[in-house]
């Protein structure tokens, strides 16, 4: 995979720039422009570099129609103010524009295909719509790393056609997820969490072969609470996962890896109540699990002391609820105060997690921190992705 920064001659090259621009809207205004900064540099080293600039994105799922609440136009206005620069969005047709001279139309240095999305040849992924996109430039730059595991026309079939190279934000994401995949520093743990077993059951059995630590919390872990003969009470459960739980913690003793789940919690009657700290048998039957315990907070603030890799998935409990957040807070300030000494190379990912850091205002914090999503949990699992697969045949056959 050939990053952009290496190369060298991009001056007044056009660029098709396909990005990850799905921001949260709320009546055509952005809520939250993290997605946004994250792209930044990129932006910044091309026009830096002179080239003419083609964004290609999407926002939410239009289904392959024109949806006017799903136009870019908001993204445009911001990406405006941020770079300083004029930006025009392309509202016409593309499958009606002819070739990379439409550029010469317009005085912009940065234009902005409306929705890719509002193409259904984009998520069917047909070869001849990203082969008449790729007429449209010289070079094409993927830095949509949390689209990278769509098999799209505009991420899986358009390196096909042009040089490809991987933009700034999809190395740091790559390089990143390596350091905690295959270029490991030991000791290395992995605190997840979620309300479903079944949607990480192969994140966790991938993990288990390369970590010595997992920390199961969240939702997910009042499966473990309850398959070792305690009562949760009217705490969340993924229903008929025993069998899920069995194969967990059987490979996990045959890889020796720790398998870690809460000692004792803080439950309350409703997710609006006052928490109470339990032990895992003194749980009512009208209450539900909201957070992890003091005992539970304090193992595992000792194994993050002694870990020099983390990687952190999923909040320990309800933390939207600040009465819940405690175990999820510490977490985060052992994580940081460890970061800050060098001591752990740590990395955070997955919305509830972005959005608990966000809100604490401790995202630059950690090394990384993954927007992805479903590309970070895929490439956790194991599985190749098409965007990056594209990228690195696109090396070997240019």
């Amino acid at each position: 995979m050939r990053s952009i920064i290496n190369e060298k001659n991009l001056s007044n090259k056009k660029i098709l720039l396909r990005l990850d621009l799905n921001v949260p809207l709320e009546k055509n205004k952005i809520t939250d422009t993290t997605r946004i900064d994250k792209i930044l540099p990129t932006l910044n080293f091309l026009i830096k570099e002179k080239a003419k600039i083609i964004i290609l994105s999407h926002v939410g799922r239009p289904k392959g129609k024109i949806v006017k609440e799903l136009s870019l136009e908001p993204i445009r206005v911001e990406l405006e103010k941020k770079l300083s620069k004029k930006i025009k969005l392309i509202s016409e047709n593309i499958k009606e524009i002819k070739n990379k001279n439409f550029f010469n139309n317009y005085n912009e240095e940065i234009l902005i295909l409306e929705n890719i999305r509002f193409y259904s040849e984009e998520e069917e992924n047909d070869n001849k719509f990203a082969e008449h996109l790729s007429c449209l430039g010289d070079i094409y730059i993927n830095d949509a790393f949390s689209c990278s595991h769509r098999a799209h026309a505009s991420i899986r079939e358009m390196p096909k056609f042009l040089p490809s190279f991987s933009g700034l934000q999809l190395d740091l994401e790559v390089n990143a997820l390596t350091k905690i995949t295959s270029k490991i520093t030991r000791p290395i743990t992995c605190i997840i969490g979620g309300s479903k077993i079944s949607t990480k059951i192969n994140v966790i059995k991938n993990l288990i072969t390369k970590f010595d630590n997992i920390i199961i919390v969240g939702g997910m872990a009042n499966n473990f609470i309850e398959f070792f003969g305690n009562n949760i009470g009217i705490s969340i459960k993924e229903k008929n996962c025993n069998q899920i739980v069995k194969e967990i913690i059987a490979l996990s003793e045959k890889e020796k890896c720790k398998l870690i789940y809460p000692d004792d919690v803080v439950v309350s009657k409703n997710y609006n109540g006052s928490p109470k700290n339990k032990e895992l048998n003194e749980i009512l039957f009208d209450e539900m699990i909201l957070d992890i315990g003091p005992k539970t907070i304090e193992k595992i603030t000792n194994i993050i002391d002694n870990s020099k890799t983390i990687l952190w998935n999923g909040p320990a409990g309800y933390f939207e609820n600040p009465n819940f957040a405690n175990g999820s807070i510490q977490i985060a300030k052992k994580i940081i105060e460890n970061n800050k000494v060098n001591k752990i190379f740590s990395v955070a990912g997955g919305g509830d997690t972005v959005s608990l850091l966000n809100k604490l205002n401790l995202v630059s914090n950690f090394n990384f921190v993954s927007t992805a999503g479903g590309a970070f949990l895929e490439y956790l699992e194991g599985k190749n992705l098409p965007g990056i697969k594209a990228l690195n045949l696109n090396d070997r056959t240019k």
